[in-house]
């Protein structure tokens, strides 16, 4: 792609950047700190060579409540990974975010729609006033400071004032949805001993109950650090249990009949204090179990969501994500701008195409948030939103979970909304925000990202650490920011926090991404550069599929793919059969299946296939990332490190592959 040859879609008028909080912080930040900045590049600049001012504007300007902030705003800035932003600060991430129940207590807070029907909307006042409720029964299980509450829960508003009620004790919160198999959620949740799961009993997808209550129950007795279990009523179900084991069972309407609102605690935690834990892909092993502040989490997104995505309060806040996805820590942080979030569970196709353009016209959304495979789909299906639904509140549309292709680019302008903000985003589960992403104030150019975040110094590096000579390479960042993870749980000496990000580079946090930097000041993510998968815009791992797969005693080994097609990316198994096996239409059904049971529907591959050997190391790795290369035409490097390098002939130019 010739970025210099990119038209430009949109422009902002000029009283929509003057009119927008990007602008009113530039002009104080040039006030404050007696600087002239000629256009967004140059505020850039100062962000990420003064951090130390750059991030404590963020705090003024948005307004942090906190006890204390301390006069160091930042630590020992290198090496990167010993960065420490405003050590010596006592805030809560919960007070922050039910400000709204103070200042604007009657507005709607949450609001959620689901395949069920019901629609439920919670002020400010109402919230604050649930959260407190659940807030006493985790104390009186006896969740303390550091503490973990898990939930297997939809995205639903139980999700939303569990994690207020968590945080607000500064215990830490983590959370999957319930499509998720039990191995898959034993590898999350078992490595972080809980005190309290909360477990739903079911939900609705494309028309259906999914009844969780054996899996919920069976995950619950798999947990011996459990003190306290909470039952979310959602699909009407018996759970038929009081107890499991010696832990005694609640239930969410119990408890909120039980304890009546009081005053919130609202603990004052260090700036790092752990507040969410994220899980990873996968791809090697069990997921990582990644740590993130509460400081540093408030700080990043209270700066997208004011600055980049110029949310303000009032304003109505959709995207559609699950409880799973970083997407909802970051989608549920807009509440701390006073903005009412939108909540949606459930298949965003059912019972019609339109079901979630439906919901923004209804609830008359200001920010629409999706994914690249979603706009996709519009497309595909030849809708055409603009002539069909009123969507003149909506002033920004937000991609992010694969790169957007540049014609979903010109379909969004031409069949959605013309005068929009069309915010294609990238970042991840490992800094829960965005390292490039939407600014009000710039154009957008077809098929890029219209810039880098404030605070985030980015650059495409080549393999030897340099500036890349064309502006595309991995996706490198030179300076520390507040939203880099505590650590990895259990983590001795982040050693493995060190080899995710530092050792490529070391000491400069290389992300994985392939990014081009353009002409224009915008940013292309041409995929991830490792071995993760993104089908749908959503990160799985290799390791979890191969964990369903390896189980059957026809298949010697296997070696799953992104492949990417269609614009997105699809899920490839190569299987390896044992001596005198052959992959059929009925065995391919079997491996489907046990995927979809013991991982996610979303891991079960687009094709299997059956080849009949893996390339691998000299010491036994096989390397997907080889693989990857070959299917998509691409010459593989470093060939001599590969034990059977003709093996990669198995892979090439598949008639398979083409459809």
């Amino acid at each position: 792609m010739n970025s210099e040859t990119n038209p430009i879609l949109w422009s902002p008028s000029d009283d929509k950047v003057t009119g927008s909080n990007m602008y009113d912080f530039t002009q104080w930040v040039s006030q404050q700190y007696s600087q002239e900045f000629a256009d967004y590049e140059a505020l850039h600049q100062w962000s990420v060579a003064n951090p130390e001012d750059f991030w404590t504007a963020i705090w003024d300007y948005c307004g942090v409540i906190a006890s204390e902030r301390g006069e160091i705003a930042l630590e020992s800035a290198t090496p990167m990974i010993e960065a420490r932003f405003f050590p010596q600060a006592r805030l809560n991430f919960a007070e922050n975010l039910l400000r709204g129940a103070n200042d604007t207590p009657d507005s709607d807070a949450l609001v959620f729609r689901g395949e069920d029907k019901v629609s439920r909307r919670l002020s400010f006042a109402e919230l604050r006033d649930q959260a407190s409720s659940i807030e006493q029964c985790l104390l009186a299980a006896g969740v303390d400071e550091g503490d973990r509450v898990a939930a297997m829960i939809p995205n639903m508003p139980e999700a939303v004032i569990g994690m207020l009620s968590t945080s607000s004790l500064g215990a830490v919160w983590a959370s999957c949805s319930p499509e998720f198999g039990l191995e898959g959620l034993l590898d999350r949740f078992g490595q972080i001993e809980p005190t309290v799961l909360i477990i739903c009993d079911g939900y609705f997808y494309n028309g259906k109950v999914i009844d969780v209550r054996e899996k919920a129950l069976a995950l619950a007795t798999a947990i011996p650090s459990l003190k306290q279990v909470i039952c979310v009523s959602y699909a009407g179900l018996d759970l038929g249990t009081e107890t499991v084991g010696d832990v005694p069972v609640v239930s969410w309407d119990t408890a909120l009949q039980d304890y009546a609102p009081q005053a919130m605690r609202f603990r004052q935690m260090p700036f790092d204090h752990p507040l969410y834990i994220l899980f990873s892909s996968g791809t090697t092993g069990k997921p990582k179990c990644i740590v993130h502040g509460a400081g540093g989490t408030l700080l990043q997104h209270l700066k997208e969501h004011a600055l980049h995505s110029d949310i303000r309060a009032g304003d109505r806040v959709f995207y559609f994500t699950t409880c799973t996805w970083m997407m909802w820590n970051w989608l549920v942080s807009a509440l701390a701008v006073k903005a009412t979030v939108l909540l949606y569970d459930g298949s965003p196709f059912y019972p019609s195409k339109t079901t979630v353009l439906d919901y923004l016209q209804d609830e008359k959304a200001t920010f629409f948030g999706t994914s690249a495979k979603y706009i996709d789909e519009l497309k595909k299906a030849e809708l055409k939103p603009a002539d069909t639904h009123d969507l003149s509140t909506v002033r920004t549309i937000a991609s992010t979970g694969s790169p957007l292709m540049p014609d979903s680019y010109e379909y969004v302008y031409s069949h959605i909304k013309s005068d929009v903000c069309l915010a294609s985003i990238a970042g991840g589960t490992d800094i829960i925000s965005c390292f490039v992403l939407g600014n009000p104030t710039l154009p957008v150019y077809r098929g890029e990202i219209q810039c880098k975040g404030l605070g985030m110094a980015m650059q495409a590096w080549d393999d030897d650490g340099n500036p890349a000579a064309d502006n595309k390479g991995e996706l490198v960042c030179s300076v520390a920011f507040p939203s880099m993870p505590v650590c990895f749980w259990n983590d001795e000496d982040n050693a493995r926090y060190t080899a995710a990000y530092f050792e490529k580079f070391p000491g400069y946090w290389a992300h994985g991404d392939l990014a081009e930097f353009t002409a224009n000041g915008g940013v292309i993510i041409h995929g991830r550069s490792d071995a993760t998968l993104n089908p749908g815009g959503v990160r799985i791992g290799t390791a979890e599929i191969y964990r369903q797969v390896e189980i059957f005693p026809e298949v010697k080994e296997a070696m799953a793919i992104g492949q990417q097609f269609d614009g997105d990316v699809r899920v490839i198994l190569f299987v390896v059969m044992k001596a005198g096996m052959t992959l059929d239409e009925d065995f391919v059904k079997t491996l489907k299946q046990a995927i979809r049971k013991g991982a996610s529907p979303r891991h079960v591959p687009a094709k299997i296939l059956q080849v009949a050997e893996l390339p691998r190391t000299a010491s036994g790795k096989i390397v997907e990332l080889a693989v990857r290369d070959v299917v998509h035409g691409r010459e593989v490097k470093n060939k001599t490190a590969l034990a059977n390098p003709e093996a990669l002939e198995l892979f090439k130019d598949l008639p398979e592959l083409q459809d």
